[in-house]
């Protein structure tokens, strides 16, 4: 019996890399705060509230790698740094939007699930 592997499944597939390295909260959310203006770094960690420094950097240098940020780097003192949202970015906002939508309607019925099977592990141990 043979077993059909969907391509997007492979390890070296394009799209499994874009998802690793974009699908993620912190990305999800710097291109949605972009998509408002162009922003400076310490502006975007205030309001990710529990971002670190370290998990930011990697996110923007994540971001401006796959064409979706641009980063410019602002000629004042002391020099700043600026992100803003690339044409490419934008292109996410609708699946994102979609995304971000679906889970606000179904948060509660989320919930719901989670408390139950917390409640389930509990029962077992």
């Amino acid at each position: 019996m043979t077993c059909e592997v969907d391509p997007v499944f492979f390890a070296d597939c394009a799209a499994r890399s874009f998802f690793d390295q974009v699908a993620n909260k912190w990305s999800v959310m710097i291109l949605t705060l972009l998509t408002q203006k162009p922003t400076r770094f310490n502006e975007i960690k205030r309001r990710l509230e529990g971002i670190t420094h370290k998990a930011l950097t990697q996110a923007l240098r994540r971001l401006e790698r796959n064409g979706l940020i641009a980063r410019k780097v602002l000629n004042t003192s002391p020099v700043a740094v600026e992100y803003s949202i690339t044409d490419l970015g934008r292109t996410l906002q609708v699946p994102f939007g979609a995304v971000y939508d679906w889970s606000i309607e179904h948060l509660h019925v989320i919930e719901q699930a989670q408390q139950a099977y917390d409640q389930h592990v509990l029962r077992e141990r």
